[in-house]
């Protein structure tokens, strides 16, 4: 009898515990990396996003879905200065149970394809809501293009 080959499994149909991703973001991570982890965390969403580079806004709320990191939307946008608000269950619990969580790795993440994008430097802030449940981020750059 021949075998049928299978189809090869695509790592965007697979899911994880959230217990799982989030004992080794809130647990590990942070004693792993200490009293600097906020920005360690900052530069490795940069470095991330020099690994996955997005051409539009629209590819950025994909990756972010895709991600497993929550459900980004645009709430404003001016002339120098973008600002998303990120929220999901996960966001939620974060912000619910945690005393003082961290969305460094998201605002990294967002500063460098924003700068890639805009070819400006950018820089992103995150402002956590407890009681809306959201994490709002402001993304800030210059006119001064880079090299």
């Amino acid at each position: 009898m021949k075998k049928i080959a299978e189809e090869p499994v695509q790592l965007s149909d697979l899911t994880v515990p959230a217990f799982g991703y989030e004992m080794i973001r809130e647990e590990l991570i942070s004693d792993l990396l200490g009293k600097d982890a906020a920005v360690i965390l900052y530069w490795a969403g940069k470095r991330l996003a020099r690994k996955y580079p997005l051409f539009t806004i629209d590819e950025i709320i994909e990756f972010f879905h895709d991600a497993g990191w929550g459900h980004l939307q645009i709430k404003e946008s001016k002339e120098n200065e973008i600002t998303f608000h990120l929220t999901g269950d996960l966001i939620r619990h974060r912000l619910e149970t945690k005393t003082d969580p961290a969305f460094q790795l998201e605002a990294g993440f967002l500063a460098e394809q924003i700068q890639t994008q805009k070819k400006v430097y950018a820089e992103a802030f995150e402002h956590p809501k407890k009681k809306d449940g959201i994490i709002i981020f402001t993304i800030k750059w210059d006119e001064i293009p880079f090299m």
